[in-house]
């Protein structure tokens, strides 16, 4: 973490839980104020940023001049837009007639009225999709009208930034009054991973609807007859539902290969798969623990996230998935977010 005696300043908006609030953090910027609509997300908000002025509201009611006084004569330096990405993502079968599209654009009010000294964009990498090319066609003249220069869309993959994740994500930074920095090296590249091993490993190992005394996001979720006797045909650290005997195959699998990672085991000596909101149901991807006959745990799921274990979050098992989920890995911020500082090159 860097520590600067006079921080600069950000204001993230649709902040979620605070993943991007805590990288920015670390990284050495002053979070002042956050936006979000979600009202359990809020609530893991001010659970661990309890110093940020958080607007619980719809963002399109909201003025960004009321943010003003709290900057008190200060520079806003860092404006941070990570904006719904469920728009932009391949698995969204209407993400043309998807309103939340639009909500990156509303980046541009906020610049317009606190004048950023720079902006960052964060979304999947779908962002960057033709058929998308008319919303960042827009962004890209209302920044230019504000006068800010506009990177191109970066691809970049969370696992080569400290994550023991694959996790690809597409980046934009827009400058005004300094010029474009470069998108920091990899800290991890290929090669030089963390893997599921050094984020979880530690951990206790659980059976099925067992729970770590002292850790209560650290609790093996209950699974059914059919899926322990599914389970215990998948090879452990990386197995998949292929080694599965034909009684035991899903209905809607047979015949066909579809679907590769449904009931598969993460490797202890690889990355995680992409984390959803599902990160905790062996039904939606490649969520079962390396060793034990059960899925990840949300304290595992947080880790592959790369929040600390004090991170807090409220709400039900529900809740809490679908945070982490939908985060973006907090090192991932933190190691692009150091590029943004002032006097960077």
């Amino acid at each position: 973490m860097t520590t600067i005696k006079n921080p600069p300043l950000a204001l993230d908006l649709f902040c979620g839980c605070g993943a991007v609030t805590e990288g920015v953090k670390r990284s050495g910027f002053r979070v002042v104020a956050a936006i979000d609509f979600d009202a359990v997300a809020c609530a893991s908000y001010r659970l661990n940023h309890p110093e940020v002025h958080l607007v619980q509201s719809d963002i399109r009611e909201v003025d960004p001049a009321e943010f003003k006084v709290m900057f008190a004569g200060e520079p806003l330096e860092l404006l941070i837009v990570c904006a719904p990405c469920q728009p932009f993502s391949s698995q969204n079968r209407k993400r043309t007639e998807d309103v939340r599209s639009l909500l990156i654009l509303q980046g541009l009010r906020f610049a317009k009225s606190l004048s950023p000294r720079a902006i960052f964009f964060e979304n999947v990498p779908g962002l960057a999709a033709s058929a998308n090319a008319p919303i960042l066609l827009e962004l890209e003249r209302g920044l230019t009208a504000l006068g800010y220069s506009l990177s191109a869309p970066h691809r970049v993959n969370a696992a080569d930034y400290g994550v023991p994740q694959r996790r690809y994500r597409c980046v934009m930074i827009a400058t005004k009054d300094r010029d474009l920095p470069d998108i920091p090296p990899p800290v991890t590249p290929t090669g030089n991973r963390i893997h599921v091993r050094d984020a979880i490993g530690d951990l206790p190992a659980l059976t099925c609807g067992e729970a770590a005394a002292g850790d209560q996001l650290h609790r093996a979720r209950s699974h059914s007859a059919l899926s322990l006797a599914r389970m215990l045909h998948i090879p452990k650290d990386g197995g998949s539902r292929f080694s599965l005997p034909e009684e035991l195959e899903l209905r809607c699998h047979k015949g066909h290969s579809g679907h590769p990672d449904v009931y598969g085991r993460m490797s202890w000596g690889d990355v995680a798969p992409t984390l959803t909101t599902g990160c905790t149901d062996i039904t939606r991807g490649r969520f079962m623990h390396p060793r034990d006959d059960r899925a990840i745990t949300l304290r595992e799921a947080a880790r592959l996230q790369t929040f600390g274990d004090d991170y807090r979050f409220a709400g039900n098992f529900s809740d809490v998935a679908r945070q982490i989920g939908n985060a973006v890995p907090v090192l991932l911020v933190e190691n692009l977010a150091s590029a943004l500082l002032p006097g960077k090159p």
